[in-house]
């Protein structure tokens, strides 16, 4: 249960992040994107990397940023890899 639960917070912790970004520095996060879309998109799909592009980018994406970027799109598809992996090893159990 407590795996669990430690997994749950840390998929809406970026999430929960963008929102509080949206909430209380609304012109951050426009200033990060041209639109829309792109956020609510990455919301979705993508949250660690549009957290860490919200995060990088007020200053422009140069250097150090772009590891920021990478590392954010590392946590999310291993997020989704974890998910098949643990998925599949259930699967096996039965």
């Amino acid at each position: 249960m407590g795996c669990c639960l430690l997994a749950l917070v840390l998929a809406g912790a970026p999430r929960v992040a963008i929102l509080f970004y949206w909430l209380f520095r609304p012109a951050e996060l426009a200033a990060a994107f041209n639109g829309w879309l792109a956020p609510v998109i990455g919301f979705f799909l993508l949250p660690w990397t549009t957290l860490m592009y919200v995060i990088v980018s007020p200053g422009g994406v140069t250097g150090f940023d772009w590891a920021l970027i990478i590392l954010g799109v590392v946590l999310d598809l291993g997020s989704y890899g974890g998910g098949g992996t643990a998925r599949s090893r259930r699967r096996n159990r039965n």
